[in-house]
């Protein structure tokens, strides 16, 4: 049990403390650990890292008081907005992160079909790659979530989400592209069942908001899947992954403004008055936001787009590395940044392969459903591919002559 030391410990020393508990993390911008952290380079980081010291101490929730993060805020969701398809009437929040953005299109749209359904226990209707945040937004906010089973090419069945549909669902939740297995669902088609049952479409575009774009400006088929696509509602799309801001930082955008009606909380009932947040949260970090803005400008679209020439290339690089090893072989379709592999080799167990790896001091991802190998890119591990695909070369041989079996992970990223 650790406990509040009597008298305070010398800055220096503390530091050199942090410093050594860092030692067992993984070497992320040597590229071994392709999630959780987003990293392009130095200069960015410390772009990043100031604008968020700039505002360490502002809070977010005091927009009268600390007016320059209002603005801060309104020019990043206008220049979301703008990157994803919102036309004039569009609005949105900065969160933080993916579950927020998620947690609040849920409650946002229950409180939209209780008001104009007069439905009390809403239904959310999902594929079976829809992300967990789904069902922890549901479980919180008293909904439903039903999960339909995927084409065979790991997409949403717009004809199994329209025989889910009964008089309780009030939102259709789909994906851009979806954790598990990195595809886009078919947006158009899911927009145009949206708008035939008047129903709220949310897109969770949490892993493609800030990458799926500049993808499609350097020549990838990124098929529409935004705020311009007929039928969507709203969109989440995360500034702390390939928007490359501090965390936490994510936006959640709306195709017309006056749905934020319902997404807020306000409550008059004790001594101080009103109390109104648009967000989950009641103080807010205003670091992320200053971090967001100023990556945001630093960058431009043509700084997104070589980032996406990085992370596409780096795919495209891995894909053929991984087929060009002897019993691997990547699982298609990948739309964008995700991608898994898996053993066509009896004697080689991918998982044993996954642990092999982790022993040379890779992160490795374990996909389930299928059995493969999941990764998920960033530009730090670009640089580090050569030495990847050499030490993935090396485990699948050392899989094969000892025929080992890997450990199954039901752990989560």
């Amino acid at each position: 049990m650790t406990s509040l030391p009597q008298t305070g410990t010398d800055w220096t020393k503390l530091k050199a403390r942090l410093r050594d508990m860092k030692q067992g993390d993984y070497a992320w911008k040597d590229g071994r650990l392709p999630v959780y952290i987003y990293y392009y380079t130095e200069e960015l980081l410390r772009v990043s890292q100031e604008a968020y010291t700039e505002f360490f101490t502002e809070n977010a929730l005091g927009a009268h008081a600390f007016p320059s993060v209002a603005q801060l805020e309104r020019e990043v969701i206008e220049m979301g907005i703008d990157l994803l398809g919102g036309g004039p009437q569009a609005g949105g929040t900065f969160t933080s992160g993916g579950t927020e953005s998620i947690f609040l299109a849920f409650k946002t749209a229950r409180d939209w079909a209780r008001k104009e359904k007069g439905i009390d226990r809403p239904k959310v209707v999902a594929a079976f790659s829809a992300h967990a945040a789904a069902d922890k937004a549901a479980s919180y906010l008293g909904m439903e979530v039903v999960r339909t089973p995927l084409r065979e090419d790991f997409r949403a069945d717009v004809g199994l989400f329209e025989a889910a549909i009964d008089e309780r669902t009030c939102m259709i939740y789909a994906s851009a592209p979806g954790y598990p297995h990195g595809v886009i669902d078919p947006i158009e088609e899911i927009g145009a069942l949206a708008r035939k049952r008047g129903l709220w479409l949310h897109i969770d575009a949490c892993v493609g908001g800030f990458l799926a774009p500049f993808a499609r400006d350097i020549g990838y088929p990124i098929p529409p899947f935004d705020l311009s696509v007929p039928g969507v509602s709203s969109l989440s799309a995360d500034l702390h992954k390939y928007g490359f801001a501090a965390k936490p930082a994510s936006l959640l955008l709306f195709a017309d403004r006056e749905y934020q009606k319902y997404q807020g909380f306000e409550f008059s009932s004790w001594p101080r008055g009103t109390y109104v947040t648009k967000t989950f949260q009641g103080s807010r970090a205003a670091g992320p936001v200053a971090s967001a803005w100023a990556v945001m400008n630093t960058l431009g679209r043509a700084g997104y787009r070589d980032i996406a020439r990085v992370i596409m290339g780096t795919r495209d690089r891995l894909i053929a590395g991984v087929e060009h090893i002897k019993g691997l072989r990547v699982i298609r379709p990948t739309d964008l940044c995700i991608l898994m592999y898996d053993s066509i080799d009896p004697h080689v167990d991918i998982y044993a392969v996954a642990d092999r790896m982790g022993k040379k001091g890779w992160f490795v991802g374990k996909s389930i459903t299928p059995k493969a190998i999941h990764v998920a890119l960033n530009p730090s591990v670009a640089p580090a591919l050569n030495d990847y695909l050499a030490n993935l070369a090396e485990a699948v041989e050392q899989v094969r002559s000892t025929k080992e079996i890997g450990k199954v992970d039901y752990r989560t990223y």
